[in-house]
């Protein structure tokens, strides 16, 4: 197979979505003894492996042992509207092996190399769907991601050479238990954490994550100067969607059309909401906070709601949400969304461009996600293929 021929950009990127394909032993390698039935096993199902959750069979991804696995940007047609996909598995076309440099950050570095970028940050795939089926044992979740974390410094460390940013992933349940992860991760260096979006549940509770029981939370953040991350998952909002009858199970790349437009962008909707009115970002000013692969379309509608309401009821905020939201987000948009729009409302000053690579629904040459700029100066492209990541990581 020849070699892929990468764009140039004239400069070298940053890429604010990349992904590893987690080894089998991600959550169970560091497990500690008894807590693997409440936690993850692996078990032969019908001559399969599969992965159990909390002791149930989970669906979120179909392939969770990721070899073989789907090309890179093997799905970029069918999220850019221009091809059927009623077949998802025949959408993926042909499977091939596992790529080295997508399990170890030494083979990683010279794709980046190849493909022109500088550095970039780095997200989980497994990690993202796990959450929701430990909410009911706060406790086995802070488990399960303290021994997910404890793999991924040990196979990624938290930053590799200033070349790739893997970020931890920390869940919110439990305060005390949060704020002791973040300190061990913040420790050994890491510039970036991950949460998926939605409001904290568990067993009896559910609140947003701006409460002031996670003030300090926020404010080791800040003071850290790390940035906050949320990335798209499985956010638990499916529940939502079982009022309209169209609820279950969440499977990555299976969304029914009603239930897309229910969940679809309202978990990352919500949760910047929640963080403005709930105060984080104007108790933080220094607070950093990144949008990634959650899209883009949800922006508009909150500005639009945060300038309504702030001329309307202005005693209800410490500040202005807007100049808050423009000072302190910085999002990574989906190549097929109205970057131009985006660009208007939120100012390519806080734009991050992110390829999902080396997902089959992200780009396969990285850097392609320049010829989606269209109109933008060279200027403004500059600021989103690189600067903006560099300096958000940066502090």
């Amino acid at each position: 197979m020849a070699e892929p021929t990468y764009t140039d950009l004239g400069f070298k990127a940053f890429d604010a979505d990349h992904h590893y394909y987690e080894a089998p032993d991600s959550f169970t390698r560091h497990i500690p003894k008894g807590w693997e039935k409440r936690t993850m096993q692996w078990a032969e199902l019908n001559g399969k492996q599969r992965l159990l959750v909390a002791g149930r069979l989970n669906r979120f991804i179909p392939n969770p042992l990721f070899d073989p696995v789907a090309r890179p940007g093997s799905l970029d047609d069918y999220f850019r509207g221009k091809r059927a996909g009623d077949d998802i598995r025949a959408a993926f076309g042909e499977l091939e092996p596992i790529s080295a440099g997508y399990r170890d950050p030494a083979a990683r570095v010279p794709q980046l190399d190849a493909q022109n970028i500088q550095a970039a940050l780095v997200f989980p795939t497994l990690g993202v769907g796990m959450e929701e089926a430990l909410v009911d044992d706060p406790d086995a979740a802070h488990v399960a991601f303290h021994s997910f974390n404890e793999w991924m410094y040990e196979d990624w460390t938290f930053n590799y050479n200033d070349r790739l940013y893997p970020a931890p992933y920390l869940n919110l349940q439990d305060p005390t238990k949060a704020l002791e992860e973040l300190d061990w991760v913040l420790q050994r260096g890491a510039r970036i954490i991950v949460m998926r979006p939605g409001p904290v549940r568990g067993p009896g509770f559910s609140r947003s994550p701006g409460d002031r029981v996670y003030d300090g939370f926020w404010a080791r953040i800040a003071e850290a100067g790390v940035v906050a991350a949320y990335h798209s998952g499985d956010a638990g909002y499916n529940r939502y969607a079982e009022d309209f009858g169209t609820g279950g199970e969440m499977e990555a790349f299976r969304v029914r059309p009603l239930r897309g437009l229910l969940t679809g962008h309202r978990p990352i909707h919500d949760t910047i909401g929640a963080l403005v009115c709930d105060g984080v970002f104007a108790r933080n000013p220094r607070l950093r906070v990144a949008t990634i692969e959650a899209g883009s379309d949800w922006v508009v509608d909150l500005y639009r709601y945060f300038k309504k309401t702030y001329a309307q009821r202005p005693s209800e905020f410490a500040g202005d949400p807007v100049e808050q939201m423009r000072n302190q987000l910085w999002i990574s948009p989906y190549y097929e969304d109205d970057l131009a729009q985006l660009r208007t409302v939120h100012g390519a000053e806080r734009m991050l461009f992110g390829s999902d690579y080396p997902h089959a629904e992200g780009l396969a040459d990285p850097c392609a996600f320049v010829h989606d700029l269209e109109g933008f100066s060279d200027a403004e492209v500059q600021l989103i293929m690189r600067d903006n990541g560099l300096q958000l990581i940066g502090g």
